[in-house]
């Protein structure tokens, strides 16, 4: 067993945290007892980058208990929880991740589980696969294909197919119904709202709160603020969506002038330069800035530190930024993922569902292994309506069924 981890001695700590998930997450539990038996991973290796906290390390045991020789590092340095990585590693798996790594650091632990020659890989943002293509090649020929997790992460995977750059097939996880529709928009919803109080200890209510980006998880960000009781501003640049902004209730107006009156600022685009300096030089004093997207270049951080004129720690987790016009500025978690740097993510019960797809992906990766033509590939709906009947059945919940006769008629152009 090879680890790289910060403190072993903390593994108890992690051990506590990943059983309280383990608890709150059914559907997961479900899939381990099949996997145990079916063991559709035995003899293969799997490559690991997610968010490292106890949800994801519960994925990682499950996938272990599938007959899987894990190799796991984070997708973020902030997120990685040092003692969950602990944990892991008491239990046998191989962990190459600590919280606040530099970018030196974070690019080693991803090198190393990648030089382990896994046969699967399971990626959040597509560090993971963009680099087995760029500086590793020769392992990409022991690849079966892997499992993309969120949005950023597709995009990149799209891009890459389009110039033929992509050598083996990628499930598109963030794609499924079962993911997107419930860990977009209420996961993210609840958990950047979790990870912005418990950070500023303020009060949402009367604020305006400016979200930019309304696809689902922008929509799960501005219904929660809607609900905590915040006037809530919408900055887009697709005109369907900002209609849906609109019909949902939102103001709608371009960032330069939501800058000017806004009193919290969450992107979550997926995209950069999202709030530039044009945005910081109009805001108000004491204005709060925080990222719900996968990478911290959607609020210009590093600008913001080039034209300020003083900086200092205005609360854990908080850099204050003064400008020469004399207003402060404020970042949360350095303008990462506010609901992972400054939180604990998703909650276990949303990323009980999300984890169930990636899963069952792998596994459908494996069983098709040599037949799939494609190298980006839509979760089967099969998955998803599997995983949606077990939520259903945890939740003690049943629905109809269609008749014969309806099945008949639905499907009958001329169905009397």
């Amino acid at each position: 067993m090879a680890s790289e981890i910060r403190n072993e001695a903390l593994w108890e700590d992690g051990k506590i945290k990943i059983d309280w998930v383990k608890a709150n997450m059914p559907l997961l539990r479900s899939i381990e007892k099949d996997f145990e038996s079916e063991q559709p991973f035995r003899g293969l290796k799997i490559a690991l980058s997610v968010h490292l906290e106890a949800k994801t390390a519960y994925l990682c045991k499950v996938l272990a208990a599938g007959g899987a020789e894990m190799y796991v590092t984070g997708s973020n340095p902030l997120s990685t929880q040092d003692d969950v990585a602990a944990a892991l590693v008491h239990d046998g798996l191989n962990v190459f991740a600590w919280y606040d790594s530099t970018p030196e650091e974070y690019h080693r632990h991803i090198s190393k589980v990648i030089e382990a020659g896994p046969n699967i890989i399971i990626d959040d943002g597509g560090d993971l696969v963009n680099l087995i293509h760029t500086e590793h090649p020769e392992m990409i020929k022991d690849v079966i294909g892997g499992c993309e997790e969120t949005t950023t992460g597709i995009i990149r995977l799209i891009a890459m197919n389009k110039q033929g750059a992509l050598k083996f097939p990628m499930v598109l996880v963030n794609n499924a119904d079962c993911k997107h529709l419930f860990d977009n928009r209420y996961g993210t919803g609840q958990s950047v709202w979790d990870g912005i109080n418990r950070t500023t200890n303020l009060i949402v209510a009367g604020k305006n709160v400016v979200v930019a980006g309304y696809g689902w998880c922008g929509k799960g960000v501005s219904m929660r603020a809607k609900g905590l009781g915040a006037s809530v501003i919408v900055t887009e640049v697709d005109p369907i969506r900002a209609m849906e902004a609109v019909m949902d209730g939102f103001k709608v107006m371009k960032m330069e002038e939501a800058a000017k009156i806004g009193d919290i600022f969450v992107t979550v685009t997926g995209c950069k330069d999202v709030i530039t300096e044009k945005c910081f030089n109009v805001m108000k004093d004491g204005a709060i800035c925080c990222n719900a997207g996968h990478f911290d270049c959607e609020v210009d951080v590093a600008r913001l530190r080039e034209i300020a004129v003083e900086s200092k720690i205005a609360r854990k987790n908080i850099q204050g930024y003064k400008l020469k016009n004399g207003r402060w500025i404020n970042i949360i978690a350095e303008g990462r993922l506010v609901n992972l740097a400054a939180g604990d993510g998703h909650p276990a019960e949303i990323m009980d569902m999300s984890f169930a797809i990636q899963a069952l992906s792998a596994a459908y990766l494996v069983k098709n292994k040599g037949s799939l033509t494609d190298m980006v590939i839509d979760v089967p709906k099969s998955i998803d309506n599997e995983v949606a009947r077990r939520k259903l059945k945890f939740w003690d919940m049943e629905i109809d069924k269609l008749t014969d006769e309806q099945e008949k008629y639905l499907n009958s152009w001329n169905a009397e």
